[in-house]
């Protein structure tokens, strides 16, 4: 994390295009870490970082779903405006807590 960077949020979740991984939310952006896991111990490794987007990027956040919830961002990136589907828990508070932090900066 940067300077000055506070973490707000962090859950295991799944992005319906990358996969497993821990999404986290700062006061300054959305990161989205690949995880592997093993069922025989329970360990859980971290990878790659697959997403990486500045608040200030993030141009609509929404959720949608009815059995399966999911909150949702699009943000312009290096590739274009892409969308990305986290299957969190609590996606109205992930929903809310992103937009504060959006509206905070």
């Amino acid at each position: 994390m940067e300077k000055g960077e506070k973490k707000i949020r962090q859950e295991d979740c799944n992005e319906d295009n990358l996969g497993q991984g821990v999404l986290t939310l700062t006061n300054k952006r959305v990161a989205f870490d690949k995880t592997r896991g093993r069922i025989m111990d329970f360990a859980k490794k971290f990878g790659d970082t697959v997403l990486d987007v500045q608040l200030d990027k993030i141009t609509k956040v929404w959720k949608e779903g009815f059995i399966i919830k999911k909150v949702c961002i699009t943000a312009d990136t290096t590739d274009g405006q892409k969308t990305f589907k986290f299957g969190v828990l609590g996606t109205g508070s992930w929903l809310k807590s992103i937009q504060n932090a959006k509206e905070s900066q």
